[in-house]
């Protein structure tokens, strides 16, 4: 979707007095909740990135407005302008660009003239700022202008990145940059117990636990087809190892591709490889993964549950992610999982649900891929403790805990902002 065309105030009311629609089959109420109604929820969500975009920020606040609003509540996401987006009730995009360090994201920076005006329309309870960047900042601003009760949530490590990206000297900056931002809000949530606590040794307050949970029915041993596997002339006996999320060197995928060489090279013709996503790192992990593989790019839906639930173990060599939601997936699946041994990760294998290994080393990422080769009953025992583990892991909790939470610290009654 391009820049919004019209006048300027019908762009800006647009989004909050579109036709009424349903969002995931729910349906989008539009009439305000009554002045004593300290039980319904109006939350403004200000985000970078969201639908079209595939990542897991996005799917993430996706899912929160869709609970939000299965939960009574309703929603308005204030995001970036995408030229593949589509038109969404409650949804303003602004004009953005791509950021030029990393194209498929887009930054936008809407005034704080324009953010104000699209609050006042929709009249906010709460206020979630999700992204430090522009649009984050446009929130962050807004709701401290209009004296709206604010909470954050902390996505990206950006001085992990930083470090990964040898520009190690930004990260003390970027702490402090971070500190400033979250520390206008009421709760900053986080992914793990593990980010929290680096977060507060860097000055954070008001930190709190915002799991994340994974869909058992979409994600599921029940979708493995063994007709794929044959489509792709890996045979039983055969490990398939699988890797989804971005492609991108962030991810540790320089070290997953030593790894596969050396695993792949040690015990030849057992080992496969799938690679499932899209990003700046595709040509290079088309170029240099070992035979036999698959790269089919990035895949939705059906075609993505069958995809986990056919391999045989999953691949995690990020040591930069604050929560690997592809852990849970492949989990759910009933994958056991190699990983690098950091917080987040470690935190969701426990020491039962795969292997964790030294970050950054391939060397001890290849013995972990070759024992999972060697050892068929090790490597069942530790998919069955995976599976059991996703079980437990509910959206419905995750969401009525950070719903609750919500109704806690949001305004007490709807008023108008002035």
């Amino acid at each position: 979707m391009h820049a919004p065309t019209g006048s300027r105030r019908e762009r800006l009311l647009s989004p909050t007095f579109a036709k009424p629609a349903s969002v995931g089959g729910l349906p989008l109420t539009r009439s305000r909740p009554s002045m004593t109604d300290e039980h319904s929820l109006r939350l403004a969500l200000f985000t970078e990135t969201w639908t079209p975009q595939v990542n897991g920020v996005a799917r993430t606040l996706e899912r929160l407005r869709d609970a939000v609003i299965a939960r009574g509540g309703d929603v308005l996401v204030v995001t970036a302008d995408d030229p593949e987006a589509q038109a969404e009730p409650n949804v303003y995009r602004a004009p953005s660009a791509p950021f030029w360090a990393y194209p498929q994201l887009r930054l936008a920076w809407p005034t704080r003239n324009t953010v104000s005006e699209v609050l006042r329309a929709f009249s906010p309870t709460l206020v979630h700022v999700a992204t430090e960047f522009g649009v984050g900042l446009a929130g962050r601003s807004a709701a401290q202008r209009l004296q709206l009760p604010l909470v954050t949530s902390y996505h990206t490590n950006f001085t992990a990145y930083a470090q990964y990206y040898n520009l190690g000297m930004l990260a003390r900056p970027g702490w402090q940059y971070l500190r400033w931002f979250h520390s206008a809000g009421a709760r900053t949530y986080c992914p793990t117990q593990s980010i929290v606590h680096e977060v507060q040794t860097q000055g954070f307050r008001n930190c709190a636990v915002w799991s994340r949970g994974v869909d058992t029915q979409r994600f599921s041993p029940m979708h493995r087809r063994d007709a794929m596997r044959e489509q792709l002339g890996i045979a039983d006996d055969v490990l398939l190892v699988t890797y989804v999320g971005r492609v991108a060197a962030e991810k540790g995928l320089d070290v997953a591709l030593k790894a596969m060489r050396l695993a792949a090279d040690a015990r030849p013709g057992r080992i496969a490889f799938a690679v499932i996503g899209d990003g700046p790192f595709d040509q290079e992990m088309r170029a240099r993964t070992p035979e036999p593989r698959w790269i089919p790019g990035k895949l939705l839906g059906a075609d993505l549950s069958t995809a986990y639930a056919s391999s045989d173990l999953f691949l995690f060599p990020s040591t930069t992610d604050t929560f690997g939601n592809v852990l849970l997936e492949a989990m759910a699946s009933g994958l056991p999982v190699i990983g690098a041994d950091v917080g987040p990760t470690r935190e969701l294998l426990g020491d039962t649900r795969g292997w964790l290994v030294a970050p950054g080393s391939a060397e001890a990422m290849a013995a972990a891929l070759v024992q999972a080769v060697d050892e068929p009953a090790l490597r069942y025992e530790r998919a069955t403790s995976a599976l059991e583990f996703a079980a437990s892991c509910s959206w419905d909790g995750v969401w009525d805990r950070l719903f609750a939470d919500y109704l806690r610290l949001q305004q007490p009654s709807v008023r108008a902002i002035a």
